[in-house]
C-alpha cells in the first residue's frame, strides 16, 4: 500500500479525527509545557500590542479567544475544523466560524482587527505562506501579527537543521489519539524572511522557557505590519 503524502492535506484529515481528544487534553491542562509557559506566553505577547480586536487563527476549541476576551478584547477566532468550532460556541467568550487556511489564503474572511494571532496553529507550509501573504489585509494599519510556535533549535532533535517536512508525535498525550500530523520544519531563519517578505516589520523574537528543562520551550515572533 502506497503512503499518504506527508503534505497539508494530511495535517487536516489529522486534526478532523482528533479534534475530541484535543479538546479534552487543552480544558484539563493535560499539555504540561503549555500549562507552564506557553498559553500565559502567548497571553502576554498579544496584550503587549494592547489590540482592541483580535484573529485567532486555528483557534480550536478557542481557549486563547476567551483568554483574550477576559480582558476586554473582542476576539475572533477561526479553524478548518467544525468540531472545534462547535466547542467554541459552546464555550462562549469570542465570535466563532469555520475557515481553513486555504479560505483565509483565498480572501473569504472578511474581517480586520488589531493583531493577528497564530498560536502553534502554523504548521504547514504553502497553506502556511498563503495565510501570511493574506494577513496584512487581516490587520489594521500599524497593528500587529503574533505566532507562536515550536522553537526550531528545540524541535529539530536529531534531524538536519533545514527546513522540511517532518513526522508527527503524540508522544506524551492520551491514547485517545491517533494519526498524527506531519507539520513543516522552519528554521528561525526561514520564519524572519517569510514574515518580512509580506509587509511586517519583525519588531521583537521572545524565547519563552521552560522551568524545568531551562530549554526554549517555543519561539514567539512579533511583527508590525508596515503598509
Amino acid at each position: 500500500m502506497t503512503p499518504d503524502p506527508i503534505d497539508d492535506a494530511r495535517i487536516v484529515t489529522s486534526w478532523l479525527k482528533n479534534a475530541a481528544p484535543w479538546t479534552t487534553a487543552v480544558r484539563k491542562n493535560e499539555i504540561a509545557s503549555r500549562a507552564l509557559v506557553t498559553n500565559q506566553a502567548i497571553i502576554d505577547a498579544v496584550l503587549s500590542r494592547a489590540p482592541r480586536t483580535i484573529l485567532d487563527i486555528g483557534c480550536g476549541e478557542g481557549w486563547l479567544s476567551r483568554a483574550l476576551a477576559a480582558n476586554g478584547i473582542r476576539a475572533i477566532g477561526v479553524d478548518v475544523v467544525p468540531a472545534l468550532i462547535e466547542r467554541a460556541n459552546e464555550a462562549g467568550g469570542g465570535e466563532f466560524r469555520v475557515a481553513s487556511h486555504e479560505d483565509i489564503a483565498a480572501g473569504k474572511l472578511n474581517v480586520r482587527v488589531d493583531v493577528a494571532v497564530a498560536n502553534f496553529s502554523l504548521i504547514g507550509k504553502e497553506s502556511v505562506e498563503g495565510v501570511l501573504r493574506r494577513a496584512p489585509a487581516l490587520i489594521n494599519p500599524g497593528g500587529s501579527l503574533v505566532i507562536q510556535t515550536l522553537h526550531p533549535v528545540v524541535a529539530t532533535g536529531d534531524e538536519p537543521y533545514i527546513d522540511g517536512w517532518r513526522q508527527g508525535s503524540w508522544t506524551g498525550f492520551s491514547k485517545d489519539f491517533s494519526d498524527p500530523a506531519p507539520w513543516y520544519f522552519r528554521t528561525i531563519e526561514s520564519w524572519v524572511k517569510l514574515i518580512t517578505g509580506v509587509a511586517f516589520d519583525l519588531v521583537e523574537l521572545r524565547e519563552p522557557l521552560h522551568p524545568e528543562t531551562n530549554e526554549p520551550a517555543s519561539l514567539i515572533l512579533i511583527a508590525k505590519r508596515f503598509r
